[in-house]
Formats: structure tokens, C-alpha cells, sequence
């Protein structure tokens, strides 16, 4: 970050703006043309002249109504002609500084970064209309192969085993209420969470029942869908391996992954990871599917396992610029930065998001490398002890 936008951080007040602001003509007409788009979106595909009206008009309600941001877009001097052109905030500005539309009245969740305990969390606020938006995202990126499929007996998946606490013990994972979202639509009753939070908040994992829950899905042969941290995974993993326990999943399941170890257990590169899911729960690789998402950020990246360089793709309303963090200008085709993400559905707090992740550019997708050297540990995969 340059050095006045460093000093707008620092002097940054991010006092809220006025009470009652969700309700605004601007703000509820925006919310209405984006849920269009989200609705629309996915059958027809990337629509650029939408999204970069979309991206500029939510830009100027966020100068005026986001006051943290604000400060910085003025240290900058920013005066953006084109959406990539939009002043990014690093995700660790979210630790010091409200970046919020949001009053404290209007605000009803707040999701945290998840890291080691010593380290100050991000904050991204949420108000009712803006979980319903971050619900829209969620339910219109899910790709098609992990949705129930078309046609059946009915569209839930029998069983989803989530290896993560629930929401109501993990109040503030933006990575819980999204598996909290894929119950809700897709799951039954058979449904289970698997991970609980200890004392010291760290998430656990239920072995034997997780075990238990595999073994009745083999036994009751409906297809079922796995969700976890890479992580947990391997708590999994490991314990299958130390009974020499293998499973053949139904025909059909998929497993999906969000990626992450940060040093705090034993990591293996993601295909050997893949290959052990494939060994132990008989899910075949190309039914593992990997996901790309922060609290920061409304909206996810999902990758493609039919692919030989899995790349991540963003859904149409958010989009990837991937930028020389040595020149802050977009790199090459094949090219390594830093990833940027302009998310349409963050309405309340800030569209424009520099991360800390390295990613190689493929056309509309990336390959991730992961953590920018230097860069603190964090991740979802950090919270299970």
C-alpha cells in the first residue's frame, strides 16, 4: 500500500455512517438490479457491460456512505474510469478500521478472519438484508455438480457430512454459515455436523461419529456430499488410517474442500490430499471439488476437477484482477501476483478486495498458489486443534 493510503489508515475514524441508510432509494434500487443479475447471471454467463455499471454505481455509494474507505479512496486521490480501476483494501485493513455502510444499529452478525488466537481477527459486518445478499451469492455460485441432482426422487442430498461445529457454536465463520446454507437447501434431517468449538475455541472434530456417518452412508447407498477444511480432512483421514478403514461412498458423492493447513499440522500437497479422499472415503478425484473464499468476501471461487490445472472461477458478479504486487498493474497471461477480487455482493462494506494469496493467471480463472510470503497464517483450517 502507498504511503498516504497507509496514513488514511491509520487516521481513519470509521464512524458509522447515518442510522437508517439500508433503506435508501440508492441502496435498495442497487440491491434489486444486483439480485437480477445473480438471477440472471448464471444460464447466460459473464454480461460485462452489466457488471461494470453494477461495479461504479456500487463504488460511489460506498464513497459516500463507507467513511473508512472513504479516507482512503481520498489519500489516493482515486478517480476510477473503469471498474478494475477501483481502489482495493487489503484484507488487513479489516482488522483496525470499520469498513462498514452499516451503522451499529442496522449490523446483526459480524464474521471474523479465522486465525491464531494471538492475532486480531478481521470484521465484516452483516445486517439482515445483507445476509439475505450473501445468501444469494452463496446459492447461485454453487457449481452444478454439487448440487443435488436434476431429476431425482427429490432435490436434497440424503446426507451431508460437515466436518466443521455448527452455526450456533461458530457464530462468526463466514465458512459455517455457508455449509449452515447447503443444509438448509440441499440436506435432510440425515444431515450432520461433526466438529464442535472447545473452551479455548478451538474447533474439534468428532472422530468415531464422523466414522459413523460414513459407514451408514456406504450401508445406506443414496449418494452423499462431504464438506470440509483440508484440515479436517486430514483429522479424518488419519484416523481411517490408523484402523486401516476404507469406505466406498455411493456412487455419485462429492467431496468439497476449502483448502488450508498454515503450519499448524501435518499438510500434504492438495493431490496427495485428493488421493487419500479417493483411498479412504471412495469419493474418485474428479468428485472432489476445491473452494476459494474469505470473510471478507461475499461471494466464492470454486474450481474444476476436470480439468488438469485446476483453476478457480468467481461467479459473474464478482471478477479477478491479478496484480504485480512489485508494479500494481495487472500481469500477463501466465503470469504470478497477488490476487484482487471485485465482489458485487459485499454492498455494505467494499466491493474491491486485495488479498494476500498468490495466483497465476488463466483468462477469466486462476491458479492458487497460496499465502504471499510474509503474509500472516490464517484460513478456516486454522480453527481445528
Amino acid at each position: 500500500m502507498n504511503p498516504p493510503a497507509l496514513e488514511a489508515l491509520r487516521g481513519c475514524s470509521g464512524k458509522p455512517a447515518d442510522k437508517n441508510r439500508m433503506n435508501d432509494t440508492p441502496f435498495s434500487h442497487f440491491i434489486a438490479r444486483l439480485r437480477e443479475f445473480i438471477r440472471v447471471s448464471r444460464d447466460r454467463g459473464r454480461t460485462a457491460q452489466t457488471f461494470e455499471e453494477l461495479a461504479m454505481d456500487l463504488f460511489q455509494l460506498q464513497l459516500r456512505r463507507n467513511p473508512a474507505y472513504r479516507r482512503i479512496c481520498e489519500a489516493r486521490r482515486a478517480k476510477p474510469r473503469h471498474w478494475s480501476e477501483v481502489p482495493t483494501v487489503p484484507t488487513s485493513a479489516f482488522k483496525e478500521l470499520e469498513l462498514s455502510c452499516l451503522g451499529p444499529a442496522e449490523r446483526t452478525a459480524v464474521f471474523h478472519s479465522s486465525g491464531t488466537t494471538e492475532l486480531r481477527p478481521s470484521r465484516h459486518f452483516h445486517s439482515l438484508e445483507s445476509l439475505g445478499i450473501y445468501e444469494d451469492a452463496v446459492l447461485g455460485g454453487i457449481p452444478r455438480d454439487l448440487r443435488p441432482a436434476e431429476g431425482a426422487r427429490d432435490v436434497h442430498w440424503e446426507r451431508l457430512l460437515i466436518l466443521t461445529p455448527p452455526r450456533r457454536q461458530a457464530p462468526h465463520s463466514s465458512l459455517v454459515y455457508m455449509f449452515h446454507i447447503f443444509r438448509r437447501e440441499f440436506g435432510t434431517a440425515l444431515s450432520l455436523f461433526l466438529g464442535s468449538v472447545a473452551d479455548d475455541g478451538a474447533w474439534l472434530l468428532d472422530l468415531e461419529a464422523a466414522a459413523a456417518a460414513v459407514r451408514e452412508a456406504v450401508s445406506e447407498g443414496r449418494p452423499a456430499l462431504v464438506l470440509g477444511t483440508a484440515f479436517s480432512y486430514m483429522h479424518l483421514l488419519d484416523h481411517l488410517e490408523s484402523s486401516d478403514s476404507r469406505f466406498q461412498l455411493p456412487l455419485g458423492s462429492r467431496a468439497l474442500e476449502t483448502g488450508g493447513y498454515k503450519g499448524r499440522s501435518r499438510s500434504v500437497p492438495k493431490s496427495e490430499l485428493h488421493r487419500l479422499i479417493e483411498l479412504r472415503l471412495g469419493i474418485p478425484q474428479k468428485n472432489i471439488f476445491c473452494e476459494y473464499g474469505m470473510s471478507e468476501l461475499s461471494s466464492q471461487a470454486y474450481d474444476s476437477p476436470a480439468t488438469d490445472t485446476r483453476l478457480f472461477r468467481f461467479p459473474p458478479w464478482a471478477r479477478v484482477v491479478i496484480v504485480s504486487p512489485e508494479t500494481g498493474r495487472e500481469v500477463s497471461e501466465g503470469e504470478t501476483g497477488l490476487i484482487h477480487v471485485f465482489d458485487l455482493a459485499n454492498v455494505f462494506s467494499v466491493m474491491a478486495i486485495q488479498t494476500e494469496d498468490l495466483a497465476v493467471r488463466h483468462g477469466h480463472g486462476f491458479e492458487l498458489l497460496g499465502r504471499a510470503q510474509l503474509a500472516e497464517p490464517r484460513g478456516c483450517s486454522l480453527m481445528p486443534a
